[in-house]
C-alpha cells in the first residue's frame, strides 16, 4: 500500500469517526456498536457471508450532521468489505457516499478492482465491524 493510499484511508477513517451519526437504522440493518466519536455503526445482516477466517459484509454510518465533500454534501456512507478475523484486517471493495440518510441518492461511488487488506484503526467504522463480525 502506497503512502498516498494510506493517507487517503486514514483521512476517510478519521472523517467517519469524527462525526456524530443518527440511530435511525433501515430495514435489514442492525446496529452493532459505535465509533470512538459516538457514531453508530450498522451492518446489513443479509450481506454477511463467512468463508473460513474471512467475513464479507456491507457496513454503514448515518451522520447526524451532513458532511460537505468535494462532490457534494453527504449524509451517509456505506462500504462493502471483507474482514480477515485472524489477521484483524479489512479490504474495502466498494465505498458509496449518499446525499440522504436513507442511502438512496448516490453522490460518489468507488470500486476497488483489487482491494488490499489493511489494519482496522482503533475506534473506526472498520474496527467496530471487525470486532462484531469476528466474535460470532
Amino acid at each position: 500500500m502506497t503512502v498516498a493510499h494510506r493517507l487517503a484511508l486514514l483521512a476517510l477513517l478519521a472523517l467517519l469517526t469524527a462525526l456524530p451519526s443518527t440511530a435511525r437504522a433501515q430495514r435489514g440493518w442492525k446496529a452493532i456498536g459505535a465509533t470512538a466519536a459516538g457514531n453508530e455503526v450498522f451492518v446489513e445482516t443479509r450481506s454477511i457471508k463467512r468463508t473460513g477466517d474471512l467475513v464479507a459484509a456491507n457496513v454503514r454510518v448515518v451522520f447526524t450532521t451532513p458532511v460537505k465533500g468535494s462532490k457534494g454534501t453527504f449524509a451517509s456512507y456505506r462500504t462493502s468489505a471483507t474482514f480477515n478475523c485472524t489477521k484483524k484486517s479489512l479490504a474495502a471493495k466498494e465505498n458509496v457516499y449518499f446525499a440522504d440518510a436513507r442511502g438512496t441518492k448516490v453522490i460518489d461511488r468507488t470500486v476497488n478492482k483489487l482491494p488490499g487488506f489493511g489494519p482496522a484503526l482503533g475506534g473506526s467504522l472498520g474496527a467496530v465491524a471487525l470486532t462484531h463480525l469476528c466474535t460470532r
